[in-house]
């Protein structure tokens, strides 16, 4: 049975999200975890090449996560998000977020059974990645743009990465926000009520 399947029977959403290392992937989930931890039943499933960091992060923030070290792989797919969520009480869980490894070419090209495919761009990147990968932007349904609070420093062109995006992926909705600051991030968990049902 398909992964998106299965979820839906046990009545949990998952959400891969993807991004490029230090983008904010983490920080992002513990900013869901926090606002949203009253509300909804979470789990996480941390994917890292080897690191267990990531998955210490969550933990630390109250909910459970498992770790899946790819073992090289720059990427999972469906059956390793499988076995990640046989370490979960999927049956128990409201939500589960995949955070994908970091790399905003290979996690793309893999389908891994989740409801929605979310995606962070930083400022610090640059505007132009919508240009540099299509693939990743194409596919996903949600594009976070965070670290806002740099935007001021930065030649990061808000409109123009918008229009570069929409080109490419019409249906995606844009979130700006700020990690840091907690800017924006109100809009994002107000997607996730609307969905997460």
């Amino acid at each position: 049975m398909p992964t998106t399947v299965w979820l839906l029977k046990q009545k949990t959403f998952l959400i891969n999200l993807m991004a490029s290392p230090g983008a904010g992937k983490t920080s992002l989930v513990v900013k869901t975890i926090n606002g949203l931890s009253q509300e909804f039943k979470i789990g996480v499933i941390e994917a890292d090449i080897d690191s267990m960091v990531d998955a210490e992060t969550v933990a630390a923030a109250g909910v459970p996560a498992v770790q899946l070290r790819t073992g090289g792989f720059c990427h999972v797919d469906a059956s390793m998000v499988t076995k990640g969520l046989e370490g979960l009480e999927v049956k128990e869980l409201d939500l589960v977020i995949l955070e994908n490894v970091g790399n905003l070419v290979c996690p793309a090209e893999f389908d891994t059974g989740a409801h929605k495919n979310v995606m962070i761009l930083s400022v610090p990147e640059g505007d132009d990645k919508p240009l540099k990968y299509p693939l990743m932007f194409s596919l996903c349904d949600i594009l976070i743009v965070n670290k806002m609070d740099y935007l001021d420093f930065s030649d990061f062109d808000l409109e123009k990465m918008r229009e570069r995006v929409l080109n490419i992926n019409p249906n995606i909705k844009i979130i700006p926000v700020s990690c840091k600051t907690g800017t924006g991030i109100e809009n994002w968990l107000d997607w996730l009520r609307v969905n997460c049902v």
